[in-house]
């Protein structure tokens, strides 16, 4: 087979002259271009991806050259309704003529937290935050407080905190006595738990852990996890930061009847406005009163307006059916293409039910990333923005025309880069710079 059967020649491809320009301005002031590791250029082939966004509108959104989209990032997952949803963009409106943020708390603060407490088993008592690492933080505080012990167990992504980033490869500028009270555990792997808090006895003071990630908890994982924290004297917190809202409304412990002591809730409930959660039981509001965990825009009222009109419309539409109806249907089509063009031996459609996944079962001999690189430029080439390998999904992305569109240009992208697998040097067609790593938050 020719090395250029089927493949466009440069001159047709898609421009991302200005993503460029405006990459080259951003790296004299800003590190990294981005303010975000997973938005930054070195995530994705630069010369060959968009880098920079202007507008989106349901599941699609539109680069600064003009390129359409589907957007399978939805900021990193905080769009969950889809972009300028007029239910929550017409909450946030009425909410800005009466203002932003106030010199005493508002009612929205009580309104917005006795929804959390009637959809979250775990929710007694609610604080609020902006960033899911402020929540994270703020459960790994109360833990401590509450239980006079410093060590930490986790297990998954929890923030970017010097508590949980000094125990990854990203720990630079972590105080190592600091790196220490962090210790992993592995996911569906109880024992793994039990090993750790037993070498340590009596020394933590909570497991921190993602209940659902990119993959669902084997049968008996999460009531053992539950066991053995109670058994260990331990509290349970829950990082539902990700797996609030999507799989079920009240959280994976909704779905797995398994209850922690404290949760942490953030991402889609806002659709994109910046809003958090952190939840507990009762028991723990002496706690909640005695530590410092405040902020000046804890209260901001345009969130929590957003918030509201968010999972009121959630609650609606019942957006856990719609995900898994849409992931069953792609996963299909997808795995289908896959087959079509002879790439099962490399590619699979893995994932959890409500959260799909591109996965690789094989390189075809190229370094990994490398091989990711190649597909993510024909993604990119064929108006598929989709980094990492996840699908993230919203309510815009659950209907039968948006169905058909993604897996045409799915089809599409395949077909380019099975002809790239199948030339004699894969790596002489990547058009940009290769991704590079940033560290593995998950399995």
């Amino acid at each position: 087979m020719s090395d250029n059967k089927a493949l466009k020649t440069v001159s047709q491809m898609r421009s991302y002259d200005n993503s460029l320009m405006l990459c080259e301005r951003a790296e004299k002031i800003i590190p990294l271009a981005s303010q975000t590791f997973s938005k930054a250029p070195m995530s994705f082939v630069r010369g060959a991806s968009p880098l920079f966004i202007e507008k989106g509108k349901g599941a699609i959104v539109w680069d600064v050259d003009g390129n359409d989209y589907i957007d399978f990032m939805l900021g990193l997952m905080p769009i969950i309704l889809g972009y300028q949803d007029k239910d929550v963009d017409n909450a946030i409106i009425e909410q800005l003529n009466k203002g932003i943020i106030f010199s005493l708390a508002c009612d929205l603060e009580i309104k917005l937290s006795e929804m959390l407490v009637d959809l979250i088993p775990s929710a007694e008592i609610v604080r609020f935050a902006k960033n899911g690492s402020d929540v994270t933080s703020g459960a790994i505080r109360v833990a401590r407080a509450y239980t006079g012990k410093d060590r930490v167990a986790a297990c998954g992504y929890h923030g970017w905190h010097d508590w949980y980033i000094g125990a990854t490869a990203r720990d630079i500028g972590v105080p190592k006595v600091v790196k220490e009270l962090t210790k992993k555990f592995e996911y569906n792997n109880a024992q793994s738990l039990e090993d750790l808090l037993s070498m340590h006895k009596d020394e933590f003071a909570c497991v921190i852990m993602e209940p659902m990630n990119a993959f669902p908890p084997e049968p008996g994982f999460l009531s053992s996890v539950r066991e053995i924290c109670d058994r260990h004297n331990v509290i349970l917190i829950f990082d539902e930061i990700v797996s609030g809202w999507r799989p079920h409304l009240g959280g994976a412990q909704s779905l797995y009847n398994v209850i922690p002591d404290i949760s942490c809730f953030g991402k889609g409930m806002a659709n994109g406005m910046p809003m958090s959660a952190l939840v507990a039981k009762k028991e723990f509001e002496k706690t909640f009163e005695d530590i410092f965990f405040s902020g000046t825009f804890g209260g901001e009222a345009l969130s929590m307006a957003a918030s509201i009109a968010t999972i009121n419309k959630l609650k609606e539409c019942d957006l856990p059916s719609h995900m898994r109806q849409t992931t069953a249907i792609l996963k299909d089509g997808m795995e289908t293409i896959i087959a079509d063009h002879k790439l099962d031996h490399l590619l699979h459609i893995g994932g959890a039910d409500w959260w799909p996944r591109v996965m690789w079962k094989d390189h075809g001999g190229l370094d990994p990333l490398m091989a990711q690189s190649l597909l993510v430029q024909e993604l990119s080439e064929s108006g598929l923005l989709i980094i990492a390998g996840g699908l993230n999904l919203s309510l815009s992305h659950c209907n039968d025309d948006m169905h058909q569109m993604v897996l045409n240009r799915w089809n599409d992208a395949i077909d380019r880069f099975s002809n790239i697998m199948s030339a004699s040097d894969p790596v002489a067609h990547l058009r940009g710079e290769a991704i590079q790593p940033v560290f593995k938050v998950r399995g």
